[in-house]
C-alpha cells in the first residue's frame, strides 16, 4: 500500500503497538494517522506543530502519541480524539527525537541541538528532569523498565544515563559519526543505532557483559548530504533489523549475523524511516518523497 497526502518530506513513522493504526509526520508539520488495514484510511489529522515534525512516538497503550519538533516543542496528543493535550516549551532549539515508556506510567523523553534531553510527564507543566550534554541530541530510547534513558549525538557515543542517580551509568563507544537512530530490542537486553558513518550496530545494555558491547556492525544502507536523522527499527520477534537509508532503500538485516537479507526499492526519494508491524510480517517507511509504504515480508 501507499499512503499518500503528506505535502512534505515524511521524517518520523511507526506503528501503534495494537498493529491497527500507523502514524507519520514530517516537514508538512502535521501528523496523519492511518489506519493499518482495508483501504488503509487517513482517519485523523493531528495540526497544531508550527515547524517540520521531527519524531514522533506512540504510547505503549496506544491511546496517546508524543511527537517533537524543530519549532522547539513536544506535544503529546489524545490519538482517539485526535486532539492536543500538552504542549511542552522547554527546549531552546529543535528537538529532534522523542521516545516513550513500555509500561508502567507514560512517559515521555526528548533530546535537542541545545543539548538537553528531557523527561516529560503528561501530568506535569514542564520537564520533570533534565540531564545536560555537551553536545547535540540526535536520538534517544527508554530502557525497558524505563529506569535509564539511551542518549546519543554529535559525540558519536551512545550514554546511558541512570534516571535515579541523574548520571551517566556507562558510555557505549564505536560509531565515528552523529548517531541518528536508537531502538531497543523486543527483550530489552539490546540496543540497535544507527549512525551518519553508514554503520548500524546492535548493543548488549545489560548491567554485566563478559567481552565486547558490540555485538554486530552492518552495513550497505547510505546516509548523505541531506544529513536527515535516519531511524531504526526491531522485528517484533528480534531476529531481523530494519534502517532507512538515503538511496531510497529500505534494507532489512539477520540480527544475529548482520546479513542484509532484503533490499526494498519503491520510494524516489531519501527514506527516513522504519518500523516493523508489532504482529504481521509488514514493514512501513516514510520518505523524502513525501510517501509512506506499507510493504508485506517473508514471515520466514
Amino acid at each position: 500500500m501507499v499512503l499518500t497526502g503528506h505535502g512534505g518530506e515524511v521524517l518520523s513513522f511507526q506503528f501503534d503497538p495494537s498493529g491497527k493504526f500507523c502514524a507519520s509526520a514530517g516537514h508538512d508539520k502535521d501528523i496523519f494517522l492511518w489506519e493499518v488495514h482495508g483501504e488503509c484510511e487517513n482517519y485523523g489529522l493531528l495540526h497544531g506543530h508550527k515547524q517540520a515534525v521531527l519524531q514522533l512516538a506512540w504510547s505503549f497503550d496506544s491511546s496517546n502519541i508524543w511527537s517533537c519538533s524543530a519549532d522547539k516543542s513536544v506535544m503529546f496528543w489524545d490519538a482517539e480524539v485526535c486532539k492536543r493535550v500538552k504542549n511542552f516549551k522547554g527546549h531552546s532549539s529543535f528537538v529532534n527525537c522523542m521516545a516513550t515508556t513500555r509500561k508502567g506510567q507514560n512517559m515521555g523523553v526528548s533530546g535537542s541541538d541545545d543539548g538537553d534531553i528531557k523527561l516529560l510527564d503528561p501530568r506535569v507543566r514542564s520537564a520533570v528532569q533534565t540531564l545536560p550534554e555537551s553536545y547535540q541530541v540526535t536520538a534517544v530510547e527508554f530502557s525497558a523498565d524505563g529506569s535509564q534513558v539511551f542518549a546519543g549525538g554529535l559525540e558519536n557515543e551512545i550514554k546511558i544515563w541512570d534516571l535515579r542517580k541523574e548520571e551517566v551509568s556507562l558510555t557505549l563507544k564505536g560509531h565515528t559519526d552523529t548517531l541518528t537512530g536508537l531502538r531497543l530490542a523486543p527483550d530489552g537486553n539490546l540496543l540497535l543505532s544507527n549512525s551518519m558513518d553508514n554503520t548500524l550496530r546492535i548493543w548488549d545494555t545489560r548491567a554485566f557483559v563478559e567481552g565486547q558491547r558490540c555485538r554486530v556492525v552492518m552495513g550497505g544502507h547510505m546516509h548523505n548530504f541531506e544529513k536527515n536523522l535516519l531511524r531504526c527499527s526491531w522485528a517484533p520477534d528480534g531476529s531481523k533489523v530494519a534502517a532507512a537509508s538515503a538511496d531510497k532503500m529500505v534494507y532489512i538485516w539477520q540480527a544475529d549475523t548482520g546479513k542484509v537479507v532484503y533490499k526494498l526499492p519503491g520510494h524516489k526519494g531519501s527514506v527516513n524511516a522504519v518500523d516493523f508491524h508489532p504482529l504481521e510480517p509488514i514493514i512501513g517507511s516514510a520518505s523524502s518523497d513525501k510517501k509512506v509504504f506499507l510493504g508485506e515480508i517473508d514471515p520466514a
